[in-house]
């Protein structure tokens, strides 16, 4: 057993101690960052590491390094070997003896990327750059460089149309008679190079799945009244291979005829295998998108499923199809599993496209999220769909550029920050939406070693856009031995002939310790205690070791290992988490974590990806939260989700779901025109003729159209998770006004105005001109009795009457 020792002035190495002893030394790596972005505040860690060597010194940190000077530290001071550069120049170390290497990024291969598929031969195209890159890494130093993608225009385009032929898609199989011819003349508006394939399913002709008396051997539809007659059960039947030849593929679906399975669940996943691995029989290209529609109105058997029908023997992931183009394992091997599927589809570079009905979507939804590169899109009960629903998909892949990683070696850590078509830079984020085709997208690559592997040890990795063929080959070798090492010399006499001298330390023989291995076994003393005290009143060696020649002899641990110059130090005593040290994800140097590369926290348990943060619409937590540990945090009330995407009492709700209504119900407003509708509206929408509102937890948004009509729908979320809108089928518009009546109503209105102002005229005039003649009658009346007394005086004269003259006026004639 070969130990580590360390005196004040120098390192050394020695052999044959106490089975319970062992001296400190730390094999820590950490992330590329100056020693003050590190979470232990005013600790060194180079000098408190206790390196007894370069390679154990370049391990402890990046900014570390190593003397290699003979006679640095000489006299036997405090000077440690490893520390940071700087110190250990200040302190005489000449530069050429310094040894601090830093990690490298070489590009290799770098062809400029292509702007038009059909401008370049297949071979030539370039839809990423660089093609291959060079490492050369020192553990815990970060080396990045840049992966710039661009999808093409133009570029070769094979769909394979995969269907399930089980009774109950008899009515699809009418509506995709012509799909050959329409969706060929769609897709040459995109691509000039396209071919189309065709093939079927159903499922395993194996009990319980299927039925297997032998009166239903021919037809398993025998005795079946609705459908009486269809064809025998398989399992997958390849039809056509890849062709530009659409009619064929028009002549092909003429032929074909149902089955029947006993069970709900289909054989589809048996087909999606075959399909992506007989690359020569289905005829794909390598230089071409391939995409894969499976269409199907049902739920998939699974792995395992097998079993119930006797198949225990698991898929192998071959290529199975017999002369006849039928799958011929069928009834041999188990279901394929999803990681099995998943790694074939990435193999083949395939885009699986999940064509379902709405009954079975959220399913096979949660699918997408556990095999890359696939989507999903609601299919019609009857397929009468699935000509826009293959070209909303293929605007959707073509949309987006997501990397994936292949080969990834364990002791790598990668970290990725996107900058899309905006111009921001995304930490933790892999992918870019919305972009057009011709838009090149950069992502950033930091890689960090961890360890350090077996000397001599190259790895390597593959990144590659999902679907495309293009890849970047990235070669890693490690940077963990010291150039000082070429020096090494064996039984030196700088080391008293018992020891290996290299890089300014000696490694001795066994029985022998010190600096120049000049103490012997059994020489310690009483007196050199105070030298392996850390502090004057504390236990030697912190109580967990025993100092001899002046140096601290750590104890071995089943937990793990005690270091430092007083074995002050170990890596066990950190935070977990779930158990775990240090989650996992960090080392544990002297009580605290030091995390890996894409991780943070007291116990390293916070991841800094955000890619599981980003929602369809391609905001972060949907705008409505913050990325937390990979999770989203809703800050906005009411909002919930994965993404925070669901929200019904948000004041921006009703607006983001009108969008949704207007494409998905009208085929208008923005979501319409760069055909995104059917990928970021995947809610369910329910349309009736009288919208009820008395629901309390749905919430009732209008908006008004550009016929000025007015459009009603409510939102609420359903138990499953699912949104649901409830929406009128037509805007409320009303009913036009009629000009007859309108130009009646005001002549009407005016008519009747007139004859009661007459009216009231009338009345007031009557009034009084009565009035006036009640006045004159009463007038005349005194006039009649003035005449009267007048006459009589004149017959009796014993007096004088003065006689008062009246005159009396009527409307202007005298009376």
């Amino acid at each position: 057993m070969t130990f580590f020792y360390n005196l004040p002035s120098a390192f050394t190495v020695y052999t044959y101690v106490p089975s319970h002893f062992h001296l400190s030394g730390v094999l820590v790596c950490g992330r590329a960052a100056d020693l003050e972005s590190l979470p232990w505040p005013g600790l060194n860690v180079c000098v408190s590491g206790s390196a007894t060597s370069c390679a154990e010194c370049l391990l402890i940190h990046p900014s570390c390094a190593w003397c290699a000077q003979e006679e640095f530290g000489a006299a036997r001071t405090l000077t440690s070997r490893c520390d940071l550069k700087q110190n250990l120049q200040k302190r005489g170390c000449e530069a050429q003896f310094v040894e601090s290497p830093r990690s490298t990024t070489s590009v290799q291969k770098s062809k400029p990327l292509s702007s038009k598929g059909s401008e370049q031969t297949q071979y030539d195209v370039v839809q990423i750059h660089p093609q291959m890159v060079s490492l050369s890494l020192r553990p815990g130093d970060q080396a990045s460089f840049e992966v710039q993608v661009r999808p093409v225009e133009d570029y070769p385009v094979d769909l394979y149309y995969l269907m399930d032929l089980s009774l109950s898609m008899n009515d699809d199989l009418d509506n995709i008679r012509n799909l050959g011819t329409k969706l060929a003349d769609k897709m040459r508006q995109l691509t000039s190079n396209f071919r189309l394939g065709f093939g079927s399913f159903v499922d395993k002709n194996v009990s319980p799945f299927s039925y297997t008396a032998p009166k239903y051997q021919d037809n398993p539809c025998n005795g079946y009244k609705l459908f009486p007659k269809c064809v025998p059960t398989f399992g997958f039947r390849h039809l056509l291979s890849l062709t530009d030849k659409v009619d064929r593929f028009n002549e092909e679906v003429l032929k074909q005829m149902v089955s029947r399975n006993r069970d709900a669940p289909e054989g589809g996943f048996d087909a999606i295998l075959q399909a992506a691995v007989c690359k020569e029989r289905i005829g794909w290209r390598k230089e071409a998108y391939h995409l894969l529609v499976f269409a199907t109105d049902d739920v998939p058997h699974l792995a395992l499923d097998g079993k119930l029908g006797g198949l225990v023997q698991p898929h192998d992931g071959q290529c199975h199809l017999n002369g006849k183009n039928e799958y011929s394992a069928s009834d041999q091997m188990d279901y394929p599993s999803l990681a099995l599927l998943g790694e074939k589809l990435a193999e083949n570079n395939i885009f699986l496209i999940f064509a379902v009905t709405k009954r079975h979507y959220v399913l096979y939804k949660n699918l997408t999220l556990l095999i890359p590169g696939t989507t999903v899109e609601i299919l019609d009960q009857d397929s009468k769909n699935v000509f826009q629903l293959i070209i909303n998909a293929y605007s959707n892949i073509r949309s987006k550029v997501e990397l994936s990683v292949w080969n990834h070696p364990e002791d790598l850590s990668l970290a990725f920050t996107a900058t899309c078509t905006d111009g921001r830079p995304q930490p933790g984020l892999r992918k870019c939406a919305d972009l057009k085709i011709g838009d090149t997208v950069t992502f950033n690559v930091s890689v960090e070693a961890r360890t350090c592997p077996a000397p001599g040890t190259r790895h390597s990795f593959t990144i590659k856009p999902v679907g495309f063929k293009d890849r970047l080959e990235v070669a890693v070798d490690y940077q963990c031995d010291c150039s000082c090492t070429r020096f090494t010399q064996a039984n030196s006499s700088r080391c008293s002939t018992v020891g290996t001298y290299s890089c300014g330390t000696c490694r001795c023989e066994p029985g022998y310790l010190g600096a120049v291995c000049e103490c012997q076994e059994g020489e310690a003393g009483g007196g050199q205690q105070n030298e392996c005290r850390e502090a004057e009143g504390k236990q030697a060696c912190s109580g967990r070791g025993e100092c001899i020649c002046s140096q601290c002899l750590c104890y071995e641990s089943e937990f793990g290992k005690i270091y430092g110059r007083f074995c002050e130090c170990d890596d066990f005593s950190c935070a977990r988490h779930k158990g775990i040290l240090c989650s996992g994800h960090g080392e544990c140097h002297c009580g605290e974590c030091k995390c890996h590369a894409g991780y943070v926290g007291d116990n390293c348990n916070c991841s800094t990806e955000t890619a599981s943060c980003i929602s369809d619409d391609g905001q972060m937590c949907s705008g409505r939260g913050n990325c937390v540990c990979g999770q989203c945090q809703c800050t906005e009330p009411g909002a919930f989700g994965d993404t925070c995407e669901k929200c019904p009492t948000c004041p921006d709700a009703c607006s983001t779901k009108r969008e949704c209504i207007e494409c998905r119900l009208f085929n208008s407003g923005r979501l319409a025109d760069n055909q995104t509708c059917q990928r970021l509206c995947k809610d369910e929408i329910i349309t009736v003729d009288t919208l009820k509102t008395d629901d309390h937890n749905a919430v009732l948004c209008l908006y008004k159209t550009e016929n000025d009509c007015v459009m009603k729908f409510t939102y609420s979320e359903h138990a499953s998770g699912q949104s649901v809108l409830t929406a009128l089928k037509e805007p409320d518009c009303g009913s036009a006004p009629d000009a007859l009546t309108v130009l009646l109503a005001v002549v009407g209105s005016i008519l009747l105005v007139g004859i009661v102002l007459l009216a009231i005229w009338k009345l007031v005039i009557t009034i009084h001109d009565r009035r006036e003649f009640a006045r004159f009658q009463s007038a005349r009346s005194r006039a009649r009795y003035e005449m009267v007394r007048i006459r009589v005086q004149e017959n009796n004269i014993l007096y004088i009457v003065h006689i008062t003259n009246y005159q009396y006026w009527y409307r202007g004639i005298e009376l």
